[in-house]
């Protein structure tokens, strides 16, 4: 199947290199460019997008408001967003995978990391490597301790209908680990952990794996300090 791009991001010279790379590929094609939030939520309906490439910062509606808008209409399940930033992690991306990005991607990133995150996102994986996932812990962190305004008591609440292994799997992905590496490490096979992933997932009533880094940290099931 072909990847839908939609690309929203207020400066067209950004936009239009992003349109070259992602045509150049065999399994993607750009279906639409927004210049603001509002643009891309109306199009990401008209042109059935499956990924949007999503810049924080634009005029009028932000990044930020319109990937509210997409992750909590039901009509737009299926998009999954990709944060696009000048700086790798800041308030806004946390906000943002909040709000129901899929995960992050510096601008100044190598074309072959671009390809490979819209990838990573159409196929309902979360763009949260070791490294970045360390850096969206350190926000955590900056932002306050768990038991303050941050902490969510109500998700974690929710924690309880999890098995003590899917718990388990749980802080394994939200120290930004693969389901081969978690597999690893827990040693059982790749399949037992994305089953338990996933049932994690319908549970906690995450979109995808980025939503559910968001809740361990929230609940306190995972505590930042523990990486710092």
């Amino acid at each position: 199947m072909t990847i839908r791009v939609l690309l929203a991001d207020d400066q067209a010279l950004l936009r239009s290199a992003f349109r070259v790379l992602v045509d150049s590929e065999p399994d993607m094609e750009v279906v639409g460019e927004a210049s603001d939030g509002a643009e891309a939520v109306r199009l990401a309906k008209e042109q059935r997008a499956d990924v949007v490439l999503m810049d924080i910062r634009m005029p009028g509606t932000d990044g930020l408001a319109a990937t509210r808008m997409i992750s909590t209409d039901p009509s737009l399940a299926h998009v999954r967003i990709v944060i696009l930033t000048t700086f790798e992690v800041d308030d806004y991306v946390v906000q943002s995978l909040r709000a129901g990005a899929s995960g992050f991607l510096g601008k100044g990133s190598e074309p072959e990391e671009l390809l490979a995150a819209i990838r990573v996102a159409a196929g309902g994986e979360a763009l949260l490597s070791p490294a970045a996932t360390k850096g969206l812990i350190a926000r955590f962190l900056a932002q306050g301790e768990p038991g303050d305004d941050d902490h969510d008591p109500a998700r974690a609440e929710r924690l309880d209908a999890l098995t003590v292994r899917e718990r388990e799997v749980l802080v394994q992905v939200a120290a930004g680990h693969s389901n081969d590496e978690i597999a690893d490490r827990l040693e059982v096979s790749p399949l037992t952990v994305k089953t338990h992933v996933n049932r994690a997932m319908s549970k906690l009533g995450a979109r995808d794996r980025a939503q559910l880094v968001v809740i361990a940290y929230e609940s306190g099931l995972v505590r930042p300090r523990a990486e710092g």
